[in-house]
């Protein structure tokens, strides 16, 4: 029983990680029909500027509201590395794929570049607040502290997400603007400073996701953000290309399969598992688990 409830909580801190991934790939290409390559950038630029603002920025530290500091850094300056991007190279290239494509691909090949010429391709260590260091029992089993983290910032995400698709001015601009760009720009709205919000956002999701993954894994690597960023990209196409509740529902599916797979198999099979799960939906559910009649989030 033990080893069964620590797999389900495990397997859903793993898919909370890859949700806070996967939501803002899942946001960008729903509202904003832009295919972003460069995600796992943003993750990684969030998980070492958390990583570098723990040990140099006055105020922030490994601990306590230091961390909440540092973590707040990694996130700024993945938010404001997403905003760059947009406002210098997506901005130009709105209904034009093939050049989105070619564009991120080569962001996300230069950022682990950049970060292993100045911090090294080694593995290093990242800070552990006392608060989610070691483990809680729970119904026998010893969860690691960080997973309950990641669910608890996951559903946070999800709320924040769905309110402003739905709720909020700018994420009817941006839906408007995706169907009709030129009437919603002939009605005196700025659909251009909505579309560079919601791109923020997305970065700023994976920003946070890297602060935390950093917390699950222990350690940031150059290539964090570009091995994260493939099993964002299935949880996105199970999920539904266009829902962030998909991309949600796809998540947990996701952690769950690796997780047992990789427990009852052998160490690694959990990947080719998640494989075997997206070409299942792909062969049945073409559009993904949830497909929504027009583009929200």
């Amino acid at each position: 029983m033990s080893t069964f409830v620590l797999l389900v909580v495990t397997g859903l801190g793993l898919g909370a990680l890859y949700f806070l991934i996967a939501s803002g790939l899942s946001l960008i290409f729903g509202l904003m029909d832009v295919l972003n390559f460069a995600h796992g950038a943003f993750l990684s630029i969030g998980a070492y500027g958390t990583w570098w603002a723990a040990a140099h920025l006055p105020g922030a530290g490994g601990d306590g509201p230091g961390f909440l500091l540092a973590v707040a850094f990694g996130v700024a300056a993945g938010t404001l590395a997403a905003t760059a991007v947009e406002l210098g190279v997506i901005r130009p290239l709105y209904g034009r794929h093939r050049e989105q494509i070619l564009v991120t691909v080569g962001l996300s090949l230069a950022t682990p570049a950049l970060l292993q010429a100045v911090w090294g391709a080694d593995p290093l260590p990242f800070p552990r607040p006392e608060l989610v260091s070691g483990t809680l029992p729970v119904l026998g089993a010893a969860i690691p502290r960080d997973r309950f983290l990641l669910i608890v910032a996951a559903a946070a995400v999800l709320l924040a997400l769905k309110a402003f698709g739905s709720r909020t001015r700018y994420g009817l601009i941006v839906r408007a603007g995706v169907q009709d760009r030129s009437m919603v720009t002939a009605l005196g709205i700025d659909v251009r400073t909505a579309f560079t919000l919601v791109f923020a956002i997305g970065g700023a999701a994976a920003a946070l996701a890297g602060a935390l993954g950093g917390l699950y894994f222990g350690v940031v690597t150059p290539t964090q953000g570009v091995s994260l960023l493939i099993f964002a990209f299935i949880v996105v196409v199970i999920g539904g290309t266009t829902s962030v509740t998909g991309c949600a529902v796809a998540s947990v599916a996701v952690g769950l399969v690796q997780q047992f797979a990789n427990y009852y198999t052998v160490s690694g099979l959990g990947d080719i598992a998640v494989v075997a799960v997206l070409a299942a939906v792909l062969l049945t559910r073409g559009g993904g688990l949830v497909v929504n009649a027009g583009r929200t989030a």
